[in-house]
């Protein structure tokens, strides 16, 4: 008989729980709620980056910058919208718990991902319309990240990024109070720029804002480095994070499947 020393604290169960939960409620959503929710994510985090951009513009102050940008992060959070690393806990949890399934989460990753492109590309066509006096900075951001190229360090930076978006989940996950679950998405936003990590939708809208604006890039090398990008966001969000997650609560693993075992 197992004791309960072999089990995680309560609080992690509840949280594991919640997850499971949640996981097998984004895994059913029907795809037209999964475009309008990638798409208003993409929205979501383009305002992030005006209120960036416009911070650096004005005080040439990058730290500065990257908290301001945290107020997309925010946005994200209040509107219940979703960016694609933000699908790197919650319903990757559900379908180990077998509360989905791989094809399900195939389904959330792929849709989201082009719903927040699309949506971020059109929002900064826009914002170079409208703000013509933000192409020096739009370029030199977009470009930062354009040489970054495919080597270790850009792919060391992604694995960075998604495990710090996945832990900033991870941890508004463990409570239901909203006013805790800001805190995160503002230090959390922050650190992200800050330290210019590579996100692959954040800076494949800073890149296209900067092609936008006359930065001379070449397009294919942009998509490979989007791509190069969201699989190091991977890596670390699901790698890392997610399954040391799991690890926690290995035990509350198996029960879980065990009662989502077909035919039960």
């Amino acid at each position: 008989m197992p004791t309960d020393q072999t089990r995680p604290e309560p609080e992690v169960e509840e949280a594991f729980d919640r997850l499971i939960d949640e996981g097998r409620q984004r895994l059913e959503r029907p795809t037209l709620a999964l475009t309008a929710t990638g798409l208003l994510g993409g929205v979501d985090v383009s305002v992030g980056i005006l209120a960036y951009l416009v911070v650096r513009e004005h005080t040439g102050d990058t730290l500065l910058a990257a908290l301001a940008f945290s107020v997309g992060f925010v946005a994200l959070l209040l509107a219940r919208s979703e960016l694609f690393t933000e699908n790197f806990l919650v319903p990757v949890v559900g379908v180990v718990g077998r509360a989905g399934s791989p094809r399900g989460l195939l389904r959330l990753w792929g849709v989201t991902f082009v719903m927040n492109l699309v949506a971020g590309v059109a929002m900064m066509a826009m914002l170079a319309g409208a703000r013509p006096d933000l192409g020096p900075v739009m370029r030199e951001a977009g470009l930062h990240y354009y040489e970054l190229g495919f080597g270790h360090e850009s792919f060391l930076l992604a694995v960075l990024a998604g495990l710090t978006i996945t832990l900033m989940t991870r941890m508004q996950h463990a409570t239901e109070n909203l006013g805790v679950q800001l805190v995160p998405a503002v230090l959390f936003g922050a650190v992200l720029v800050g330290a210019e990590m590579f996100h692959c939708v954040l800076d494949a809208l800073l890149m296209a804002a900067a092609m936008i604006s006359g930065a001379d890039m070449d397009l294919w090398r942009v998509v490979g480095l989007v791509l190069w990008a969201a699989f190091g966001n991977m890596v670390g969000g699901v790698g890392l994070v997610t399954g040391l997650r799991l690890l926690r609560v290995s035990r509350r693993v198996q029960e879980a499947r065990a009662e989502n075992r077909p035919g039960r």
